[in-house]
C-alpha cells in the first residue's frame, strides 16, 4: 500500500491523473457506466491513497465501477500499465466488472450482480475472529445494492455479530440504471434504517470532497465502537464533468470525441 499522502494536498491531484486515464479508458473501448465510476472515484482514491493499510480487504459491490477500481489499483501499484490498457479487451482479466477467484491482483472477488458485494464483506470480515487477523473490511454499494434482499440480509448479519472491523460506504449519487431511486424504489430515511440495524452511521453531504470522507470517517473513530460502520455518501453522479453531472442516461452512454475532449479538459 503506498505511503499516505495528506488529503489537503495531493488526493486531489491522483484524483485527477486518475481521471483522465479512467475516461481513455473508456473512450479507447466505447463503454458506458462512466457516471457511475466518476461518482465513486472520490471514495476509492480517498481509501487507498489515505485510509487502508496493506492487511486491509476492499470489495467493490457496484461492479459496473469497474474501471476506476482498475485505475486506482494501477495507480497504487497493484496491477501493471499493461494490465490496465488492456481494459475492455479480447482475452483481458479487467472486464466490464471486476474478475472472480483472485486472479488480478488486488481484487478478492469478482462482483457484478447487485446485492452479492456486501455479503461478500461481511463474511471477510467475520472470518478475522477466527484467524485473528489485524484486517478491516470495506466495502462500497449502490443505490441498486440498497434495492437488494441480500444487501439487507448482510446488514442484519454484520450487526448481528458486531462485525467493528466492517466498514460500509453507500455511494448515495441517487441514480440507478432506470432512473432516480426515489422514483423506482425509496430507501430513505436510509440512515434510520441502517441505525436500526445496529451500526454506527455518519452521512456526508458530499462524499466526492476528501474533507468531508475524512471528518466523517475521524467521526466513526472516535467513537471506538463495537458495532460495523456505515458511511451515507452522497455523491454525484458523473461528478466533474459537466454535462455527466445527475444525468441517469450517463449509466450507460459512451463519448463522442467532443465529448471526450470536454471531460478531459475538466479535469486538466
Amino acid at each position: 500500500m503506498s505511503e499516505k499522502i495528506p488529503p489537503k494536498k495531493n488526493l486531489s491531484k491522483i484524483k485527477n491523473e486518475c481521471a483522465l486515464t479512467m475516461l481513455g479508458l473508456y473512450k479507447k473501448v466505447q463503454a458506458g457506466h462512466i457516471g457511475s465510476s466518476l461518482s465513486c472515484l472520490d471514495i476509492l482514491v480517498y481509501l487507498y491513497f489515505w485510509r487502508m493499510t496493506s492487511e486491509d480487504k476492499f470489495i467493490l459491490s457496484k461492479g459496473h465501477a469497474a474501471a476506476a477500481l482498475y485505475t486506482v489499483l494501477e495507480k497504487a501499484g497493484f496491477i501493471s500499465k499493461d494490465e490496465l490498457n488492456s481494459y475492455y479487451q479480447n482475452g483481458t482479466l479487467l472486464a466490464a466488472h471486476p474478475p472472480c477467484c483472485g486472479k488480478l491482483n488486488g481484487i478478492t472477488f469478482g462482483t457484478g450482480s447487485l446485492g452479492h458485494g456486501l455479503s461478500l464483506a461481511t463474511g471477510l470480515a467475520l472470518s478475522t475472529k477466527f484467524t485473528k487477523k489485524k484486517m478491516d473490511v470495506y466495502c462500497v454499494i449502490s443505490d441498486g445494492d440498497i434495492n437488494e434482499g441480500s444487501t439487507w440480509e448482510a446488514i442484519l448479519f454484520a450487526g448481528h455479530h458486531k462485525l467493528k472491523n466492517l466498514t460500509v460506504i453507500v455511494d448515495n449519487n441517487c441514480i440507478q440504471a432506470f432512473g432516480f431511486s426515489k422514483d423506482i424504489l425509496d430507501m430513505d430515511p436510509l440512515q434510520k434504517k441502517f441505525k436500526d440495524f445496529n451500526f454506527e452511521v455518519v452521512e456526508v453531504k458530499n462524499g466526492n470532497d476528501f474533507q468531508e470522507l475524512e471528518k466523517a470517517f475521524k467521526k466513526l473513530d472516535v467513537k471506538k465502537s463495537e458495532k460495523p460502520r456505515c458511511i451515507i455518501a452522497k455523491t454525484t453522479k458523473g461528478s466533474g464533468v459537466s454535462y455527466m453531472e445527475n444525468k441517469m442516461e450517463w449509466h450507460y452512454l459512451p463519448m463522442d470525441d467532443e465529448q471526450y475532449n470536454l471531460a478531459i479538459s475538466q479535469f486538466q
